[in-house]
């Protein structure tokens, strides 16, 4: 592949990689990898260049090459995890509350009765779950109008039951919205709680 002409007659676009540890920009890898992108692509040297991902971007302009290529960080997931968001949240994920009622102490929450109410609760349950791409482990709580509305019980398929005793009486109806990705819970907090990266909640969620 090495050889004068190797090449001749195939029409190549672009020379591209992708950066193994672009996330950790202390990492040698990071410049061992782009140098050999570098000796690689002078047995190609017209072709236009691409290495940069989301990550990719911030570790300066010697790995932007002809065009870099931004994929979560344009819905605002963080592409400098150890380091403060330079990015903008654009998504936002709501679910619709399909029923609010009042139990007693001593009722059990969910499947396997994993809740146990300490006394009175008011409780809503949303419209979402994991069968809508939820992940069962991100998040324990939607928001509302500010508030921090704990999830009761276990995340079911088509489900979740909120705690919402720390709104006033009447103030969540049946049709309302809660929050569950905005201002108030970022991509990232939601993939933290589940142990996980916000690529995956973004693709589970379609």
């Amino acid at each position: 592949a090495g050889e004068a002409g190797a090449f001749d007659g195939i029409d190549i676009r672009f020379v591209m990689s992708h950066l193994a540890r672009a996330d950790e920009p202390q990492q040698a890898a990071n410049e061992k990898q782009r140098h050999e992108f570098d000796r690689l692509r002078k047995m190609l040297p017209a072709a236009p260049a691409s290495l940069a991902n989301s990550s990719g971007i911030f570790l300066g302009p010697a790995y932007h090459y002809d065009l870099a290529r931004p994929g979560a960080a344009l819905y605002g997931v963080n592409p400098t995890p150890h380091e403060a968001n330079p990015m903008l949240p654009v998504i936002r994920l709501e679910a619709k509350v399909a029923q609010t009622r009042e139990i007693g102490a001593g009722t059990g929450i969910g499947y396997g009765h994993t809740h146990q109410a300490d006394g009175p609760l008011r409780l809503a349950t949303i419209s979402l779950g994991y069968g809508d791409g939820w992940h069962r482990r991100a998040a324990s709580a939607a928001w509302f109008e500010g508030v921090r509305l704990p999830f009761v019980g276990r995340v079911s398929m088509d489900s979740i039951i909120l705690d919402i005793s720390a709104l006033p009486a009447g103030r969540l109806g049946e049709g309302d919205l809660v929050e569950l990705i905005g201002p108030s819970q970022s991509v990232d907090d939601a993939a933290g709680h589940a142990g996980t990266i916000g690529y995956e909640i973004l693709t589970s969620l379609g």
